[in-house]
């Protein structure tokens, strides 16, 4: 095999870990025999991998795609729970299994109950959708929704474990799920060609990452294995960086496949001595892997599904940065497609930010006549993608621009401004473009509250609004969550800004603004911790100052 490490290029690296652990070669080769005893093939399909053209040409390397979105149930986690389910003993498989789960897992385990004709519970919080639940249920097995949260549903499934003598069976913690999995590395490594550089896998609870690694590390040690991980749920890369497992306190919403606190003990134990690197990527860079894996196959992934495609065009990006001049070979797993159709309103307004084609701005011009026309004339070369124009606004305060005296503003007026770019170093263009000009700008393209709200808002500045602070939340979805959040703020304090869209998730993300005394700041933060919602403090935000405090 061709290895790409002996090019004089050096590779790519994203976590401050040391090398692997040296491999435990008889603790691989345990495994790899499990991996090629498990027998799945009678109800998971072996799926192809498949060239990537567009991302191929664009990189400028081959990209191959492991197409397991077309699973029975459009997702790798049925290999591993059928193999795990298949070989329970006949007394165990009477009494019935279950499992406590919102997702993948659910509907693999729901799947392969009713092929080998058993009993399965499958517990899931209140506030999953419903086309998730239908999707279970149709399988035959029993659907019990309890609690807002995966926690509260695992906690359940437990007891009735003992309740009703039922074998629980775990996503990703066991080592005949993690055997199950790793059936897509053996097809990895017999379908891809000879020289592959590297395989990027999803990590959530570890299971699909072990697996896989530790099949390619024990026959094909010279195979770069990288683990992809969301920014906001990077249990592996914390464990590995600790040497230990860490339990992260709070996890993201936006890729529910992978939003776990914390790895499992079995598949840290072997992504110890296997994983080459962990990349970690933002919401927006998954939707751009979305669309790759569009444009490449027609098919629609669910966010963790393009976990592993946007971990690729990051390491490729970095490595094409070097200046390499050898072509690799890469292979990106697509996890899932079990995607909520009213969430790709939200995904396609995100891909192009993704992507680094669209920049958003505020910029500031002198309230006078004309001034509009001018700046509109300016952008001219530019394809605009938004507008928002609100006369008489104050002035746009951020850290990097305090130094500016306010008096040269006063008389301002703040435009927010979206434009398609060709890449994402273009936005420093753009704004190098308008100070040349005698334009004050901000870059807001990183910024959530106006991505996610500020874009969609309508009006302008209270005036006189003392005492305000703007808060963002994230609760539970699900029929009369958002008056139920309503009720549990409390009515102490006035609402002074309020923003919520259904944006088709699990989640609701509300931005909100309150009249709150300095007396009670301390009240008011104690009232927050104690509702139980996630909540960031935007009081300081820029796009805030800008537009609407």
């Amino acid at each position: 095999m061709t290895d790409a490490t002996q090019s004089a290029t050096p590779l790519p690296q994203f976590t401050q870990r040391a090398e692997p652990a040296k491999p435990n070669m008889d603790e691989l080769a345990q495994i790899t025999r499990r991996i090629l005893q498990a027998r799945i093939y009678d109800l998971a399909l072996e799926t192809p991998l498949d060239l990537m053209p567009q991302l191929s040409k664009k990189l400028g390397h081959t990209v191959l795609l492991k197409r397991e979105d077309l699973q029975p149930v459009f997702s790798f986690k049925l290999r591993g729970a059928y193999n795990k389910i298949r070989q329970l003993p006949k007394d165990l498989l009477e009494k019935g299994i279950i499992c406590a789960s919102a997702g993948n897992h659910a509907q693999g385990v729901a799947m392969s109950a009713q092929k080998l004709g058993i009993r399965a519970v499958i517990v899931m919080p209140a506030t999953t959708p419903e086309i998730k639940v239908a999707s279970v249920a149709a399988r035959g097995a029993e659907v019990v929704l309890i609690g807002d949260a995966f926690d509260q549903a695992l906690q359940h499934a437990m007891t009735l474990v003992e309740k009703e003598n039922l074998t629980f069976i775990h996503p990703y913690d066991d080592d005949d799920i993690i055997a199950g999995q790793g059936t897509t590395g053996m097809e990895i490594l017999r379908q891809a060609p000879e020289n592959l550089h590297a395989v990027f896998v999803p990590i959530g609870g570890g299971g699909l990452a072990s697996g896989v690694a530790a099949y390619i590390k024990y026959l094909q040690p010279n195979v770069r294995v990288i683990g992809v991980e969301s920014c906001d749920a990077a249990s592996m890369q914390a464990a590995l960086a600790a040497n230990d497992r860490v339990a992260l306190e709070s996890v993201g919403i936006f890729a529910d496949g992978v939003a776990v606190k914390q790895v499992g003990t079995r598949p840290f134990e072997i992504c110890l001595q296997t994983l080459d690197d962990v990349i970690t990527i933002t919401p927006d860079e998954m939707c751009a892997g979305i669309k790759d894996i569009f444009e490449a196959t027609r098919c629609i992934s669910e966010p963790s599904g393009a976990l592993a495609v946007a971990g690729l065009k990051k390491y490729l990006n970095k490595y094409n940065e070097a200046h390499a001049e050898q072509a690799l070979t890469c292979v990106a797993i697509s996890s899932g497609a079990n995607m909520n159709f009213d969430r790709l309103r939200h995904i396609t307004e995100r891909t192009a930010i993704g992507e680094g084609r669209e920049a958003l701005f505020a910029v500031s011009i002198p309230e006078q006549i004309g001034s509009f026309r001018t700046l509109c004339r300016l952008l001219s070369r530019y394809s605009i993608s938004e507008f928002n124009y609100r006369a008489k606004a104050n002035d746009c305060v951020s850290a990097e621009h305090n130094q500016q005296s306010k008096q040269e503003l006063l008389a301002s007026a703040h435009i927010f401004l979206g434009l398609q770019i060709k890449k994402i170093t273009d936005r420093q263009v753009v704004a190098d473009y308008l100070r040349e000009h005698g334009y004050k700008s901000i870059d807001l393209s990183d910024n959530e509250v106006a991505r996610v709200h500020l874009r969609h808002m309508v009006g302008g500045r209270a005036s006189q609004m003392a005492d305000e602070y703007l808060y963002r939340f994230e609760f539970p979805e699900r029929p009369g969550a958002l008056m139920q959040f309503l009720e549990e703020l409390g009515q102490r304090w006035n609402i002074s800004l309020f923003h919520y869209r259904n944006h088709g998730t699990d989640y609701g993300r509300v931005l909100a603004g309150f009249n709150i005394p300095h007396n009670s700041i301390n009240e008011f933060a104690k009232h927050l911790n104690q509702l139980g919602y996630r909540y960031f403090d935007e009081s300081d935000n820029p796009a805030y100052t800008c537009f609407l405090s």
